[in-house]
């Protein structure tokens, strides 16, 4: 039955029900709340919790994005309709619906193969199977939004959705779903994505709830809750849930003391239906607590509330439970009054209840949308069996082929040249910290009044800086004169920190005795520089520094090796700002790497350490191939 058949049934309901009320005064008399009256609450209680929330704003321009899309045969704008009206449905709690209208979504975006639109209609569905308990099918959605995210280089979404593929392939471990709902819960706020906070909130909380730690479930309800307040449905639904937590726990003073802060949200404080709902659930925890008292007042409130704005579900709902109270405490002059009070304020009600006329929306547009999906499939039908090959066709996709090898070529060739150039940038970045600190030594030796020695350095720092233009014109250069610039940047820290480290440079004879040997330029400074810097120059004693050229088979290693206070311990004396100018330098050397085996196919490998216990310090090892006459 449509929501539109359920709105005249519920008309037809209460027309009979004000008819009859008249002619059945006497059973409130009696004490006894008329049949008629229990009838069509429950015929019509389903139908209007349906309706008491969903807009049928959001709906229809779902549908007319749905009939644009049939009737001009877009299918993009069809797969977004179908996407949006699922979304709608599913922040309703229309779960059945979200579902149906998510797959018919997914197999739009696949029709186009719109591997963005299969992944955010894959992980919607996966998300509402979730919620049904259809655990396989959301796990096969999940990966599927994963594999499609890959494809787009989605890395945010691609890690939520490995996630909570990871998530359900292990429902029994409770750390792992903890830690895996945290991480999608931080990535979401760093993405903005307010929707993925509260689904992963939501579920954090569900399953603290459900495996007893309490505190936790109500510390992510409300993080949920935090991020819901632009939706007053979603807000409500999950205050509710805050709400029976702690009612569960018999906690009633932070379950009224909930239902008392959203009293105050401006989305409540401006919507009578949602002043009549909350008011209607805060009665509800005083008659649990047995306090009567306070929940007749609050029940007269929403009850007045709802009749005067039309709510007539909220009116009903205030009605049954202040006739149980009444009827309890055998108070029929009370029932009386009230019965009255609600017979001379229905029709004034029902002219202004709503959801009757979103209801009639609502039942159009869908039966609009059928419609149209059946013309769409005859006209399918039609095309499909008197569908022919011909010349233009082939001929277009000969161009298309054409334009896309020619496209492809010349992405290749601007590909390998934007490569060449990021990696001159790369090579060319000299570390502004090490020229600053190498003009305060000059400085501080001239105002020690000891020229010679400021002379001596400034002579090595400019020699150094000639080292480095020369040597950042060209990816590898020969191994002597990589060398050369190496032991002059050495020579240059030693005289800054004479305390703090002595260095030893070793090379095989093999190496020594071939001049035609190439290394990458200014790959091998940076991980010097970082071992003085962030390990060697901490050292109470006198540290050690160690750089080694090494020939195996057909290869070359190169190993660096310091005694100074590791990686951990380097962090952990960093700031901030210098953790961040470390990653870095550090990311700048392992990027060119992966730039130079793009372009070059060399297969440069590197690895950085710390040394085993109870050694301390960080061993860095470069390998690649032996590369004699290199040209590039």
């Amino acid at each position: 039955m449509t929501w539109w058949t359920n709105g005249i049934a519920f008309l037809n309901g209460l027309t009979l029900f004000y008819q009859t009320m008249h002619q059945s005064k006497h059973y409130i008399k009696q004490g006894r709340l008329p049949l008629l009256f229990l009838w069509l609450f429950m015929s019509i209680q389903p139908y209007l919790y349906g309706q008491a929330s969903m807009g049928a704003g959001e709906v229809k321009k779902a549908s007319q994005k749905i009939e644009r899309g049939i009737t001009k045969n877009n299918a993009d704008t069809l797969a977004n309709g179908y996407f949006q009206l699922a979304e709608s449905y599913y922040k309703e709690g229309e779960l059945q619906k979200s579902e149906n209208y998510f797959q018919k979504a997914k197999k739009a975006f696949e029709k186009i193969n719109d591997a963005n639109g299969i992944a955010k209609s894959s992980r919607g569905l996966a998300q509402v199977q979730e919620d049904m308990n259809k655990m396989p099918m959301a796990k096969d959605n999940y990966a599927t939004a994963l594999v499609n995210n890959i494809k787009v280089g989605d890395n945010a979404n691609n890690s939520l959705n490995a996630n909570d593929v990871k998530r359900l392939s292990l429902p029994d471990s409770f750390k792992l779903q903890q830690g895996l709902l945290s991480s999608n819960v931080d990535m979401a706020i760093q993405n903005g994505d307010t929707n993925e906070i509260i689904q992963n909130y939501s579920r954090l909380g569900n399953l603290n709830l459900k495996n007893g730690h309490f505190s936790t479930a109500i510390t992510a309800f409300n993080g949920a809750y935090n991020f819901s307040r632009n939706n007053p449905a979603q807000a409500s639904k999950l205050n509710q849930l805050i709400t029976n937590a702690y009612l569960q726990e018999k906690d009633f003073t932070n379950a009224i003391a909930t239902k008392k802060n959203i009293l105050k949200e401006p989305f409540v404080a401006n919507s009578s239906y949602q002043q009549a709902l909350q008011t209607n659930a805060l009665a509800d925890i005083y008659l649990k607590q047995n306090d009567d008292s306070s929940a007749i007042s609050l029940l007269n409130q929403a009850y007045s509330l709802s009749m005067q704005h039309g709510h007539t579900l909220e009116a009903i709902k205030s009605l049954e439970k202040l006739d149980s109270i009444y009827k309890k405490s055998e108070r029929k002059d009370h029932l009386l009054e009230l019965y009255n009070s609600f017979l001379s304020r229905l029709p004034n009600a029902i002219s202004r209840d709503s959801s009757l006329v979103d209801a009639k929306i609502v039942a159009v547009t869908e039966a609009r949308i059928k419609e149209l999906e059946t013309d769409k499939n005859i006209k399918d039908e039609l095309i499909h069996k008197k569908n022919v090959f011909n010349y233009w066709l082939m001929g277009f996709l000969t161009v298309l082929v054409a334009f896309l090898v020619l496209g492809f070529y010349l992405f290749k060739k601007l590909r390998i040249k934007n490569k060449k150039i990021a990696l001159q940038s790369l090579r060319r970045e000299m570390n502004p910290h090490f020229i600053f600190n190498s003009l305060n030594s000059v400085n501080q030796f001239i105002a020690q009044n000891n020229e010679l020695e400021a002379n001596q350095y400034l002579t090595k720092f400019s020699m150094l800086m000639r080292m480095v233009m020369q040597n950042s014109k060209d990816d590898f250069v020969l191994l002597a004169n990589e060398v050369a610039l190496l032991k002059n940047y050495l020579s240059l820290e030693k005289t800054r920190f004479p305390e703090k480290f002595d260095y030893l440079i070793n090379m095989d004879n093999d190496l020594l005795d071939n001049e035609q040997i190439f290394v990458p330029s200014m790959l091998i400074q940076p991980f010097l520089e970082n071992a003085i810097w962030h390990g060697l120059r901490y050292l109470e004693n006198k540290g050690k520094l160690q750089l080694g050229f090494v020939k195996r088979d057909n290869c070359m290693e190169i190993r660096i090796e310091d005694n100074g206070i590791g990686i951990a311990k380097s962090k952990e004396q960093k700031t901030g700002n210098q953790q961040q100018h470390s990653s870095r330098g550090m990311n700048n050397t392992l990027e060119r790497i992966k730039i130079l085996n793009g372009l070059y196919h060399k297969h440069i490998t590197c690895t950085i350490e710390d040394k085993p216990s109870p050694d301390q310090g960080v061993i860095v090892i470069l390998s690649f191939p032996l590369l004699k006459n290199f040209q590039p």
